[in-house]
């Protein structure tokens, strides 16, 4: 059966619909206006009158610009839906890949010289599936954690094992505040690597210690000092109890605190639902983590681990 210029490959209900429709009706009516006519062969009658030439062409094209007013309307349709904002942003926002510091090599082939070359990065990583599951949405002890948009953060800053650059013990955390890593120390020469938030110059604490204890959606107690500089916070003070666990509270979904010499350093890792942050100087005297990747941690986390912070 013949298709219809409505019907042609490429055509959508989309922006470029009308013109694909337009230009199929163009070309219809180029060869379907005005019927062919050949020479009667020999004892053949001619028709009896115009009419009866034309009344096919006729029906045919009535019968196209029927339809195609029908497709016509789609597609204008199609032009004039809206899209919202924060949708098309999230669909069209970069993807992030950096393989010299990802520990992923790039990819060699030859070319057609026999050279053999690497392949620049593509942009989007090929195990983004896998990320999608380590940053999804998902239920953690009564709360309802909200995905990561991880394609929106720097690679670099991804939770994955890597070649541990440091000669420390397996179950040894390991925070290097330049470059805003959180390694755990594995067996056999690995790392588990996270993406940190720092905190801001002055308020940042750095040497050797314990993570005394953690605790799973933790209470947020800003120390007095925090409270003397933003008096806003007294009602979360330790004279009022503090803040409640919860997606808005300040240490998110775990909190493993460090002490040094038996003395609570005030420092802290914990989680942050402020994906933003990854990879920044940004948190008051603390080291954050995505909510995803400090539930991570706390699980792997054993007794009074051991902590380094350069």
């Amino acid at each position: 059966m013949r298709k219809m210029p409505w019907q042609v490959a490429g055509a959508s209900h989309g922006p470029a619909a009308p013109a694909i429709i337009m230009a199929g009706l163009r070309t219809y009516l180029r060869y379907h206006s005005f019927p062919i006519q050949r020479p009667a062969a020999a004892g053949m009658n001619k028709p009896d009158s115009i009419s009866s030439m034309t009344a096919p062409s006729l029906l045919s094209r009535r019968r196209f610009l029927q339809f195609s007013g029908l497709a016509m309307s789609a597609g204008l349709a199609g032009c004039t839906s809206s899209m919202n904002t924060d949708r098309f942003r999230a669909e069209t926002a970069p993807y992030f890949r950096n393989t010299a510091v990802e520990g992923r090599p790039e990819q060699l082939y030859t070319d057609v010289n026999g050279q053999v070359v690497a392949r620049p990065p593509s942009g989007l990583l090929p195990d983004s599936s896998q990320y999608a599951a380590l940053y999804g949405e998902r239920d953690d002890g009564g709360y309802r954690i909200p995905a990561v948009p991880y394609q929106q953060i720097d690679a670099r800053y991804y939770r994955q094992e890597v070649e541990s650059p440091f000669a420390e013990r397996p179950g040894t955390i390991i925070v290097d505040t330049g470059n805003r890593f959180l390694y755990l120390i594995l067996p056999s020469g690995r790392a588990m690597r996270y993406g940190v938030g720092i905190g801001r110059q002055g308020f940042s604490w750095s040497g050797r210690g314990v993570i005394q204890w953690k605790q799973a959606w933790p209470r947020w107690t800003p120390p007095d000092s925090m409270v003397a500089r933003q008096p806003s916070l007294v009602k979360y003070s330790a004279a009022n109890g503090g803040m409640g666990p919860g997606l808005d509270n300040p240490l998110g979904a775990r909190a493993l605190y460090i002490f040094q010499n038996g003395q609570d350093t005030l420092y802290r890792l914990h989680g942050t639902p402020e994906w933003k942050s990854i990879g920044k100087a940004v948190s008051s005297g603390c080291v954050r983590l995505l909510n995803q990747d400090v539930i991570d941690l706390y699980n792997r986390v054993q007794g009074k681990a051991p902590i380094l912070v350069i």
